[in-house]
């Protein structure tokens, strides 16, 4: 099952994007302008809430794998 993360590395702003995009093979910029485009279709402020709870809930990659290890 795949495991949804964070990446520092690779953030713009919080790394959700290029998490996203390293799970489903697909290049974080393809995956950023489709938070964009769905941001604005929905009135921004749904897009802007589902980002910013995003970014509380799913964490870093490094933590991720931190406590997989400890597991």
């Amino acid at each position: 099952m795949k495991k949804l993360y964070r990446i520092k590395k690779e953030k713009k702003i919080a790394g959700i994007c290029a998490g996203i995009g390293e799970i489903y093979s697909i290049d974080p910029t393809i995956v950023r302008i489709a938070l964009v485009f769905l941001t604005v279709a929905t009135a921004i402020w749904p897009g802007i809430a589902a980002y910013i709870t995003a970014w509380f809930l799913i964490p870093d990659k490094e933590d991720f794998n931190h406590r997989q290890s400890v597991s």
